[in-house]
């Protein structure tokens, strides 16, 4: 991953601890997040700490591990997150030994680890600013926000800041807990995905390749992208459908049932390096996202409009937040693989289209870009800071005010 060229400092410098709830050897969207954004952070000369589980050893002096994470469901997913309450010991002594001068929490009412680390930042340092980041959005609501809504606000409530990655994400978190949201999205290395020099992965050769990338959960769509690709392949056979992702018992009934039925040009492609994956994308003339459902923005959208690659997408609030249809890529009805299928159809008959939502989706990536993006998210602490001083400058003034002896 490439850094920031460094900055000249005009922020006061500030010792900042970012919290992720999930375990911090599993990738994810918002571990790779956290991770980007320190390091950013650090290249405008700020102290980062970085509070995660893991359920190994983590070298890197910049992470604190704080406690074993689990596996647990979660909006059609499985997570791993901390749920021992003893946690919260270690936590305080931590936070009282740093000092740290911003506490950014990422899904700061996921249990046990972010709940614990909003309840003892302010006894620990009361000048302390906490920000959380809202990233998930799930269509169907939040049973956790919903029954445990009256216990979570005495948490909510030692946020100073709130951010979320999207209007879908802000919409989504103030159902259940109203407040002002700053929208700052998700960012990406825009450089690492656009460079012109980037081997494409070999063995894809001589035809239109589409690509997936992601977990074969049925949120993601896979099914309906594979019965599309059916009728893509029937209308023109030199396409091919290039599927990357990690191992589970679903991807395995996928790649079961193509074998079975003969379809043909599906390539499943192991799990990649998140370094590597790049390389499909440059080997690729159109990438497909086809989720049902919760996605509050859509990182792989991000990754292939960098990359250059013209993007179709479901029509769910979180890639409608990203892609313009028809502008910077194509948004269709999520679940219709006959609609899926027109689309993909259309864009591999037409090149000239494809070079031209994909130039387009090239330059709109740019607001994503992680430079500016953590620019936002450092002057969104500056004015919390800021607010705080006014606040506490007040309150000095009143107690001098109120301890002043009468004339």
């Amino acid at each position: 991953m490439t850094t920031a060229e460094p900055l000249v400092m005009t922020e006061r410098p500030m010792k900042i601890a970012i919290v992720s709830p999930y375990d911090w050897q599993v990738p994810g969207g918002v571990n790779t997040h956290v991770h980007a954004l320190a390091q950013q952070l650090r290249d405008r000369g700020h102290e980062v700490k970085i509070l995660a589980p893991s359920a190994q050893p983590v070298e890197d002096p910049n992470v604190i591990v704080l406690g074993r994470p689990w596996p647990v469901a979660a909006s059609g997913s499985v997570v791993r997150i901390a749920l021992d309450p003893r946690v919260g010991r270690r936590v305080r002594q931590v936070l009282e030994r740093e000092q740290f001068d911003i506490v950014h929490v990422h899904e700061p009412l996921m249990p046990v680890l972010a709940i614990h680390v909003l309840r003892h930042s302010k006894t620990a340092n009361p000048a302390v600013v906490n920000v959380g980041t809202f990233h998930a959005t799930k269509d169907g609501g939040n049973r956790l926000y919903a029954y445990g809504r009256r216990l979570l606000k005495r948490w909510f409530r030692e946020l100073d800041g709130k951010i979320t990655v999207s209007p879908p994400a802000g919409q989504y978190v103030s159902r259940y807990f109203h407040g002002y949201y700053n929208i700052i999205p998700n960012g990406l290395d825009v450089e690492r995905w656009a460079r012109p020099d980037v081997i494409p992965a070999p063995g894809f050769e001589g035809t239109t390749n589409i690509l997936f990338t992601g977990r074969a959960e049925k949120r993601k769509g896979l099914a309906v992208l594979i019965r599309a690709f059916g009728m893509v392949n029937a209308r023109n056979p030199e396409t091919r459908l290039i599927i990357v992702g990690p191992d589970s018992h679903a991807r395995r009934r996928y790649e079961a049932s193509v074998a079975k039925s003969g379809r043909r040009g599906i390539i499943f492609v192991p799990e990649q390096p998140y370094s590597e994956l790049v390389r499909f994308h440059k080997a690729s003339h159109i990438f497909c996202a086809p989720a049902l459902g919760n996605e509050s923005q859509g990182y792989v959208l991000l990754e292939a409009m960098s990359a250059g690659v013209p993007v179709v997408a479901s029509n769910i609030d979180g890639y409608a937040s990203v892609i313009t249809h028809d502008a910077d890529g194509l948004l269709v009805r999520p679940g219709d693989s006959m609609v899926l299928a027109d689309a993909l159809t259309s864009l591999v008959n037409d090149p000239a289209r494809r070079a031209a939502l994909a130039a387009a989706g090239r330059l709109k990536v740019e607001a994503y870009s992680w430079p500016r993006v953590a620019q936002q998210v450092l002057s969104y602490y500056e004015r919390l800071r800021d607010q705080q001083d006014t606040v506490e400058a007040s309150r000095r003034q009143a107690r001098r005010h109120t301890l002043a002896p009468a004339p």
